[in-house]
């Protein structure tokens, strides 16, 4: 059944015109929410597939209540699809999915919707609107932390809406939304005017690299720079270890396609680089940074190793 299709037969199985008449208003309702949850779930799944699912659940849960009975529907609609993307969240932690992967998320599952964004072009945009560093950040989060920041900190939803929801207090709500936001932000032990400095640093590198301007390159790259790099990160028969700015620089201009994909992040405390087509983590970039220039940089795609690195938002 289409998504905008509602519910079979109405609500009361006569299926006359007055049940459809009834179910086509409410279907218009649903739909001027549907951006609303498009957006709550997709910060929440990271997915643009499986936001698109939830909200589908959620407007087929909706088929099966009485909608007389609901008096705030967008309260009710977001209640439902949190619920929803909860579920879908706590599953794939028990399946113990790994996030990090070069690939665009499989749209072999999606639903059979015709309304809105679902094409990796509309993955891509969404997930710079979003930033790929939250996104590949918010993965890091159990569930309920997930959730609970989603809500609170993206969305302003109260902490006593949230509450039911991840079966605690508000109180411990708040406590469970401030240890994500704690996550997300991250801490460093540099100043933060040192490090407002390096992730400008860090942006040149990225415009340039994006560009493929070698000159950009070389005025942000020391003269003894240096590039290590896991072999999974290079083409085949590539060399692990580049020394001296510009062998550095023309090595780092086969990742402009990847650039593209890149963005600021904080890397151990540091400023860094995380790599992820459509918000999915695929490799992250440690740099070292001295008197505006990059002395050194690391290219990790082991998944394991990118798993022991606590990133958060630049």
């Amino acid at each position: 059944m289409d998504e905008h299709d509602g519910p079979a037969d109405g609500r009361n199985g006569h299926g006359g015109p007055a049940d459809r008449a009834g179910d086509d208003a409410l279907a218009e309702r649903f739909e001027a929410h549907r951006g609303q949850l498009r957006a709550v779930a997709y910060r929440m799944l990271g997915s643009l597939a499986e936001a698109e699912d939830a909200v589908q659940e959620t407007w087929l849960r909706l088929g099966r209540a009485d909608a007389r009975e609901i008096a705030n529907l967008g309260g009710w609609l977001r209640t439902v699809l949190s619920r929803v993307c909860l579920d879908a969240l706590r599953a794939r932690t028990a399946r113990r999915e790994d996030p990090a992967g070069d690939g665009l998320p499989d749209e072999a599952g999606r639903s059979g919707t015709t309304d809105g964004p679902g094409t990796p072009e509309d993955e891509a945009v969404l997930a710079d609107a979003v930033g790929r560093a939250l996104l590949v950040v918010l993965d890091t989060l159990a569930p309920a932390e997930r959730v609970a920041f989603v809500l609170h900190d993206l969305f302003a939803v109260p902490f006593a809406e949230i509450a039911p929801l991840v079966d605690r207090s508000p109180v411990a709500t708040k406590k469970l939304a401030s240890r994500a936001r704690h996550r997300v932000r991250g801490t460093s032990a540099t100043p933060r005017p040192e490090l407002d400095r390096q992730r400008r640093v860090v942006e040149a590198f990225l415009a340039a690299s994006r560009r493929g301007d070698l000159d950009a390159l070389l005025a942000v790259l020391a003269p003894d720079a240096v590039r290590r790099a896991d072999p999974a990160a290079l083409p085949p028969g590539a060399a692990t270890v580049l020394r001296g700015a510009r062998a550095v620089a023309e090595g780092t201009l086969v990742f402009g396609r990847r650039a593209r994909d890149a963005e600021p992040a904080l890397v151990n405390g540091a400023p860094g680089i995380v790599v992820a087509p459509a918000g999915r983590l695929a490799l992250v970039l440690t740099l070292a940074i001295e008197h505006d220039r990059i002395t050194a940089y690391e290219v990790i795609a082991d998944p394991a190793r990118m798993r022991r690195l606590d990133l958060a938002v630049a």
